[in-house]
């Protein structure tokens, strides 16, 4: 290895790993700040104007698209390109360190402008990239810092990298750039308004590697979307406890939908992806005494999702039971001092202070993806009617509010019931609503009487009113549409159930 050429933005490092070239006998080529940087340093560096002949133009968009640097890369090391290169005065490069543009850290910003996206669109960096990842049989590119160390040992053990390593190396960049394009690519699809891109591409990184997935004979990773929403699963901190698994994570998440779309204080028990138990209270300990209350029995070894910070009191009430996540905002140090004496039970921030973006919903089918929008319609944003005789009164509405803020996460076909304050009664993914009722029913009991029931697609029969009259239901919330309504309307007429329409389905397969 004889010459090397480094432009990077991010300088982690950097100063060691040309140094370490350098003492290998390496010549380096450098640009702009890079070139600034190695030079302060003390470092001898020749730069890429004096290699081309040519200076940098268009204020540093065009410095290394030159043939002298991409004949340098893409060469054979074959008698016959490399008597082209002698012909043409072209020296070949053996190893390029390149990292580009912070494209993915600008859009980051907020309020960033769409001149300051566009100019951080690296152009000689990935085309250099790509041109020694293609030429890795015989040229060492390095995209990610992380490799410094390891491209150096090579050098120094054998005075050169290996075959394999540059394969290795090779194809990181080439996932690089792919990745860097993908950010580029959703963001001017955003600025043009395309709904429905020709091709869309999405790029996430690892996270973690997990045990195994849905069971043990599954193989499974957790990747993230560094700019997608802070507030999810993907950017939690993990406190205490053991590593999430694979279907940690899918509660997890199913637990935090459910808490985005509470503002005043909730706990949230979730099981198997649905909730089994919903307070609201004037605190979290008021609010988890709800939940544990709606089902003392399915919250063994569950989740629980709080959007205020979870205190000594209510810790010590969490640590009375078994569970396998608790997530919040933040944990006093007296309520750490009480969860953490469990030593498996994992504990999670989100901040809840930050933005939620809205993010695409991407669903996978063998052979393709399914992609829609996120479910954030409320109740605010439906035309809602009475289709009754009879309104609900003040306290049906805050009850039939609450079942509705809940319905649209439970697995379809979905019945929720519920009081002012809490679930009382959950029926998930049964093949048909009147199932679901029944269940929800059974689980509510006597606590039905009086109670609100929210379905999340219309009845295209009334035997689930008439399920819901006989357990003591009076008042029902649900889409309505069906094109037997008016059989619905009847029998909730007949035993005096207030019914709200809301023209919304709220489906979840």
């Amino acid at each position: 290895m004889k010459r090397a050429l480094i432009s990077v933005s991010d300088k982690t490092g950097i100063i060691e790993f040309a140094k370490g070239l350098l003492e290998l006998g390496v010549e380096i080529i450098s640009t702009g700040g890079t070139k600034k940087a190695l030079e302060e340093a003390g470092l001898s560096v020749i730069g890429v104007e004096d290699v081309t002949g040519f200076p940098e133009i268009l204020e540093g968009r065009v410095k290394t698209l030159h043939p002298f640097v991409h004949g340098g890369l893409l060469a054979k090391r074959v008698p016959e390109h490399m008597k082209q290169l002698e012909e043409q005065g072209i020296t070949p490069i053996d190893l390029v360190c390149v990292n580009l543009y912070p494209f993915q850290q600008t859009i980051s910003k907020p309020n960033v402008t769409e001149e300051d996206a566009i100019e951080n669109i690296d152009i000689g960096g990935p085309t250099m990239l790509r041109s020694a990842a293609k030429n890795h049989d015989y040229v060492t590119v390095v995209v990610d810092a992380q490799d410094y160390d390891a491209v150096l040992a090579e050098l120094k053990s054998n005075g050169e990298v290996s075959k394999a390593t540059n394969k290795r190396l090779a194809a990181k960049v080439f996932r690089h750039t792919a990745s860097y394009d993908s950010y580029i690519a959703d963001y001017m699809t955003k600025l043009v308004g395309e709904e429905n891109p020709e091709r869309v591409t999405f790029s996430y990184e690892l996270k973690q590697s997990l045990r195994y997935g849905e069971n043990p004979h599954q193989k499974a990773s957790f990747y993230s979307n560094p700019i997608g929403s802070p507030f999810s699963i993907a950017h939690a901190t993990q406190l205490h406890g053991k590593e999430l698994s694979y279907n940690n994570i899918h509660d997890a998440d199913a637990a935090l939908q459910i808490v985005k779309d509470f503002s005043e204080p909730v706990a949230v028990a979730v099981k198997h992806m649905n909730p089994c138990g919903v307070g609201v209270g004037n605190s979290t300990f008021d609010a988890f005494a709800k939940a544990f209350a709606a089902d003392p029995i399915s919250i063994f070894g569950g989740i629980i999702a709080f959007n205020r910070t979870v205190d000594s009191e209510t810790a010590q009430k969490l640590h009375e039971i078994f569970l396998e996540i608790i997530i919040a905002p933040e944990f006093t140090e007296e309520a750490l001092n009480i969860l953490t004496a469990k030593k498996n039970l994992r504990l999670l921030t989100v901040p809840f202070n930050l933005e939620n973006k809205k993010e695409r919903v991407i669903t996978s089918v063998e052979g393709g993806l399914l992609v829609q929008d996120q479910d954030t319609y409320t109740l605010e944003d439906a035309n809602v009617s009475v289709p009754t005789k009879r309104e609900p009164t003040a306290e049906e509405w805050k009850a039939l509010e609450l079942g509705w803020k809940v319905v649209k996460h439970v697995k379809s076909n979905a019945i929720v019931v519920t009081n002012q304050e809490m679930t009382l009664g959950v029926g998930a993914g049964q093949m048909n609503r009147v199932g679901s009722a029944n269940i929800a029913l059974e689980q509510a009991g006597e606590k039905a009487k009086g109670a609100a029931m929210a379905s999340d697609a219309f009845f295209p029969m009334d035997d689930t009113v008439e399920a819901a009259a006989k357990a003591g239901i009076t008042a029902i919330i649900q889409p309505g549409g069906s094109i037997r309504d008016e059989d619905s309307i009847k029998k909730a007429d007949e035993y005096g159930i207030a019914m709200v329409f809301t023209g919304v389905r709220h489906f979840k397969h």
